[in-house]
């Protein structure tokens, strides 16, 4: 009798767990990065140091004041360091999946990532980000917890990215804060909602938010929408969002963003227009950027990005890379541009190293 008992109980395990799996993948990079004029906070020494009104106390308990000369001390400062370091990332992604009888989907993910600190060269540790769900059924798709929104998930917003770090960006005007899925940190505690159906998707999320205004709470939510159609070779997509001012201290903000992008043999582009209204005058205008990438021969290819804006302050990026196909998922990448806020001076950025997908 016991037999059959631990026999049923093996079935019944072996059951669930096949109605249910965890996922690995991610990839790895490392290499080198230059930045022009690249800064960062240190550890500083100030040495000869006089410390006085330094008071010890005696074993028949009394107290002596004395002046300390010549001493060193400890804070933190903002100085220039090597513009050339090694630059890396690892990144995991790890997803439990369950299927129901009738082709629910649900998943759970979350992501360990450990970076180089990218103004001292320095190594970070890694950790864990913020959860997020996922219910998928059919062409609905709805995700909770730390979520991408209508702008981090729409077709073409970031483009061809040039570098191994991707570091120029067809997007670099604009200066809206969307809800974005956050790799390192919590994230944002929202919901996104998705339906595709032939060649149309709709796209929506809301993140709450809420602030104390005088001592009396107020919210600055967060919402936008996005449609997108794909035809042919082309794909465009338009998104909206507004984030809620938060009493007569901040503004309400919005962005507007319409995207095309193409695939014609071995070219593929992208053509991005916005429209950002924030609470800094200096950066409310119009964004817009380009990029390209082209395939030579079956294992190069060349990519090119270029980002703009308007206003006083926007900071413009362009720049080249290339993409050397390894094969089993590793490639040599890398990239050269420059980048410059408002009317300060350009700088040169470059980087060159592997990245492989696991």
């Amino acid at each position: 009798m016991k037999k059959v008992l631990f026999a049923s109980t093996a079935l019944i395990a072996t059951a669930s767990v096949a109605a249910a799996e965890v996922k690995f993948s991610g990839y790895g990079r490392f290499g080198i990065g230059y930045l022009e004029d690249r800064t960062g906070v240190v550890t500083n020494f100030n040495t000869g140091v006089t410390i006085t009104g330094v008071t010890t106390t005696t074993a028949s308990g009394g107290t002596t004041t004395t002046t300390l000369t010549d001493q060193t001390t400890t804070n933190t400062t903002t100085v220039s360091t090597d513009e050339t370091i090694l630059v890396s990332r690892f990144r995991l992604n790890i997803d439990g999946i369950a299927e129901t009888d009738g082709g629910v989907r649900f998943e759970a993910r979350v992501r360990l990532q450990a970076d180089e600190n990218a103004n001292t060269g320095e190594a970070n540790a890694a950790g864990l980000n913020g959860a997020r769900f996922s219910v998928i059924y059919g062409g609905l798709r709805v995700d909770a917890g730390n979520v991408a929104g209508s702008f981090d998930n729409l077709a073409n917003y970031y483009g061809n990215e040039p570098g191994l770090e991707n570091f120029i960006g067809q997007y670099s005007g604009v200066d809206y804060s969307f809800l974005g899925y956050s790799s390192t940190g919590a994230g944002s505690n929202a919901v996104f909602f998705q339906y595709a159906v032939g060649d149309f998707a709709f796209g929506a999320s809301y993140d709450q938010a809420t602030f104390g205004l005088n001592g009396v709470a107020d919210s600055a939510d967060r919402w936008d929408i996005s449609f997108t159609y794909s035809f042919n070779n082309f794909t465009a997509a338009v998104a909206y969002g507004e984030t809620s001012a938060i009493g007569d201290v901040v503004e309400k903000q919005s962005l507007a963003v319409l995207t095309l992008g193409a695939e014609f043999g071995d070219f593929s582009g992208t053509i991005f227009v916005a429209d950002d209204d924030v609470a800094d005058d200096s950066l409310n205008g119009t964004a817009y950027g380009l990029s390209a990438a082209y395939n030579v021969g079956a294992a190069t290819t060349l990519t090119f990005a270029y980002g703009d804006g308007s206003a006083d302050n926007d900071t413009q990026q362009y720049g080249i890379g290339a993409i050397y196909d390894l094969g089993g998922g590793a490639s040599l990448r890398g990239g050269i541009g420059q980048s410059k806020a408002g009317d300060g001076d350009s700088r040169l950025r470059a980087d060159f190293g592997a990245q492989f997908n696991f």
